[in-house]
């Protein structure tokens, strides 16, 4: 299973974003400020070494050779070494060393005194302790340079009054970057304010961006849900607006073309009637038997026609109910020995129980016309119920699976001509039960027959 560390909904990835642009900024800003530190502390041990070395050079004008050794020895350190030579160490200035050749000037209180500094970078000296040193701290020493990673190397060359050089060379350690608490406070405090702010501002940004997310759910399910309030930000605001103007206009269309299949449905109800009427006077024959025909099939898809378009509105209320008590009463229904439903424990869900009821009447009738006989079994599913209706009739070419969910589409070749019905059971079927945001497929069976899988959001309303 893959860990997933980056947030997938919008106000996690805001402060995702936001902590790492502040962890990022905070991070070069810490960084900038060790390498000034260090600036500021590789200059204060580099005057402190030039104005130490200037005195130990006046210190030799003024004293006579012999002491020189004794001077030189005593000035040395494990990190600082004096010596003196015929030839200067540093053969020429490096950069960033104005400030320790001017300190050594001052105090040598002679500007035209040759003196030279170089710093650079370097692996840290073996040891440098003079002569007579204790073991005990050479030792020490060893063990202090060899945990150096990287040290800066001071030369400084100071030319004496006798002709000869005062070499010195001093090594110290890059610091290290240290973060104390109190640094650490500043970026706690920034970092719950950022999160504070990513929390209100996500809060409202995907606020109303999950109402619209519910509305176009409930818009998929039925048209019959209130306009979403206008919140948030302008462009969420202009976006949920969007959405109210085209559920306005989705609303209107489908009212109206249910307006209109009524009116038709009316305007044809009476000639229809007013012909059967005519018929059933008239002595029977034949051509009398075929009209009548005629005129109930006409009857029966005006009827049918209406029905669909009706469904298609869904104006019923949502309630909740038990689909194994509903399976097993519409099994009831069909009569005896037409429709058998595995017991099942209860799985209660949210649905329009009327126009619910009438998809599975429709796919059951549709099993017991086809096949002889319908198979009902219900299962429950992480978030779903699924309900299966198996027959065992001769099923279906795969390629007509689906196109007999289109309305007025029947395959009668493939099944008997005498099963009747204006093509539309499946089509109002599939209409409902998308409208509870479900979904409905059919298969053929491999023992034979043909299975319509439903599966059922328990939540659907």
């Amino acid at each position: 299973m893959t860990l997933r560390l980056y947030p997938r909904s919008l106000g996690g990835q805001l402060l995702a974003m936001l902590l790492l642009a502040l962890v990022v900024t905070q991070g070069l800003g810490y960084v900038l400020a060790a390498d000034e530190r260090s600036r500021a502390l590789r200059s204060a041990l580099g005057l402190e070494a030039a104005g130490r070395a200037a005195n130990v050079a006046l210190l030799l004008d003024d004293a006579p050779a012999e002491l020189h050794a004794s001077i030189l020895r005593s000035a040395s350190s494990p990190l600082v070494s004096f010596t003196l030579g015929p030839d200067a160490m540093v053969a020429k200035d490096s950069a960033d060393t104005a400030a320790f050749i001017a300190r050594m000037r001052q105090i040598l209180g002679a500007a035209t005194r040759e003196v030279r500094a170089d710093v650079h970078a370097r692996a840290p000296l073996p040891v440098m302790a003079p002569p007579g040193f204790p073991a005990a701290m050479r030792a020490m020493h060893e063990g202090m340079i060899s945990d150096q990673a990287e040290s800066l190397e001071l030369a400084l060359s100071i030319r004496l009054a006798q002709g000869n050089w005062l070499n010195v060379r001093t090594l110290f350690d890059r610091p290290d970057l240290q973060v104390s608490q109190q640094a650490l406070l500043p970026l706690a405090l920034m970092a719950a304010a950022v999160a504070l702010v990513a929390l209100v501002t996500a809060r409202r940004v995907v606020g109303p961006m999950r109402a619209l997310a519910a509305g176009a759910d409930r818009l998929g399910r039925g048209l019959d849900a209130d306009p979403l309030p206008l919140t948030g930000p302008t462009e969420v605001r202009e976006t949920t607006q969007a959405f109210n103007r085209m559920q306005d206009r989705l609303t209107r269309f489908v009212t109206e073309r249910t307006h209109l299949l009524a009116a038709i449905n009316h305007d044809l109800r009476s000639p229809l009637t007013a012909m059967r009427l005519r018929l059933e006077m008239l002595d029977e024959t034949e051509d009398t038997d075929r009209l009548c025909a005629l005129v109930d099939e006409m009857q029966e898809m005006v009827e049918a026609t209406l029905a669909f378009a009706r469904g298609a509105a869904q104006a019923e209320p949502a309630a909740t109910v038990d689909l194994a008590t509903v399976l097993a009463e519409l099994a009831v229904d069909a009569g005896a020995g037409k429709a058998s439903f595995a017991p099942s424990a209860p799985v209660v869900a949210t649905v329009r129980p009327n126009a619910l009821n009438r998809a599975l009447r429709n796919l059951i009738d549709n099993a017991i016309r086809y096949g002889d006989a319908a198979q009902i079994t219900l299962t429950r599913e992480p978030g779903a119920a699924r309900i299966t209706i198996a027959d065992t009739g001769p099923g279906l070419p795969e390629d007509q699976l689906q196109a007999v969910f289109e309305p007025f589409v029947r395959f009668e070749t493939s099944r008997s001509r005498d099963t009747g019905g204006a093509g539309l059971g499946l089509a109002i079927a599939r209409t409902i039960v998308q409208a509870h945001g479900g979904e409905v497929h059919l298969h053929n069976r491999q023992e034979g027959g043909l299975e319509a899988v439903l599966r059922l959001p328990l939540g659907a309303s």
